[in-house]
């Protein structure tokens, strides 16, 4: 069965190495990177799990691109085809950010917009947000943001559910919104926010099988199959350990199709 990683990222040495990731580094035990990854190790680490694309994704922060468009879109073309382009932009810069993010799907081929708040500490009701809902509008694609706490040390409100991502929904219906990170301690709010509105989705993102909390496994075996996403967060989390125990989850055939590919095609366009 084909796999689709929705949530991930080819990193440039500037975002592996960037002092906001050491909490990470402490959580996994893993060393600061010297040296770039090369293309040929994401590609590989992908093909061990069966993930057929990985939606690689830009970062761009208050201090400039950690991982630019183009940087990705070089990613992506060394890839053999198991990456596809996620866009970031400089959300100070509304009118650049909208010129950006219309280059990345128009010419770069890209498939969504993603934008971490707690990167901007600005949440997604912000007024510097609005531009870009309505040009993904436009685009006909997806806006992935980061819902619950944070790993990195920056503050966790940004990502709550209510009222940030139900309000932007209300505002925006004809919006896909994607929230990775599964948005613990606040699952039970992220999944009313995906229930109330048709547009709304969860990706597994940065969460191992095993540490899936329980109403998003009853969420995801009932009324959610067609809701959630799989996602790994890599380089963080290798696909091959996300999915490990994947079994265990008890989803039948069909679910288990949706969950790993089928939502994340049909969301994303693929």
């Amino acid at each position: 069965m084909s796999v689709v990683d929705a949530w991930m990222q080819h990193p440039t040495l500037r975002h592996s190495d960037h002092e906001m990731f050491d909490s990470l580094r402490r959580w996994t035990g893993s060393e600061r990177p010297t040296e770039p990854l090369p293309v040929e190790v994401t590609v590989a680490a992908m093909a061990e799990a069966g993930v057929e694309v990985g939606l690689s994704a830009a970062w761009y922060g208050p201090g400039g691109p950690l991982i630019d468009n183009d940087e990705v879109a070089d990613f992506v073309a060394r890839s053999g085809g198991r990456l596809r382009g996620v866009a970031g932009v400089d959300l100070t810069r509304p009118v650049r950010a909208v010129r950006e993010l219309r280059r990345a799907v128009t010419e770069l081929d890209f498939v969504a917009l993603r934008i971490v708040p707690w990167l901007w500490q600005l949440p997604p009701t912000d007024r510097l947000y609005y531009p870009l809902y309505t040009a993904c509008v436009e685009l006909g694609v997806p806006f992935c943001t980061q819902v619950g706490h944070t790993g990195p040390m920056r503050p966790s409100e940004t990502g709550r559910p209510i009222p940030y991502i139900d309000q932007v929904a209300l505002d925006f219906p004809e919006l896909a919104i994607v929230c990775g990170h599964i948005g613990y301690p606040w699952t039970a709010e992220m999944i009313a926010v995906a229930d109330k509105h048709p547009n709304v989705h969860i990706d597994t993102s940065a969460y191992t099988v095993r540490r899936y909390p329980r109403e998003l496994v009853e969420y995801l075996r009932g009324r959610g199959r067609r809701k959630v996403l799989f996602g790994t967060n890599y380089p963080m989390i290798t696909p091959s350990r996300a999915l490990e125990h994947l079994d265990e989850l008890g989803l039948d055939e069909e679910t288990t199709e949706l969950f790993l590919s089928g939502n994340a095609r049909r969301v994303f366009g693929l």
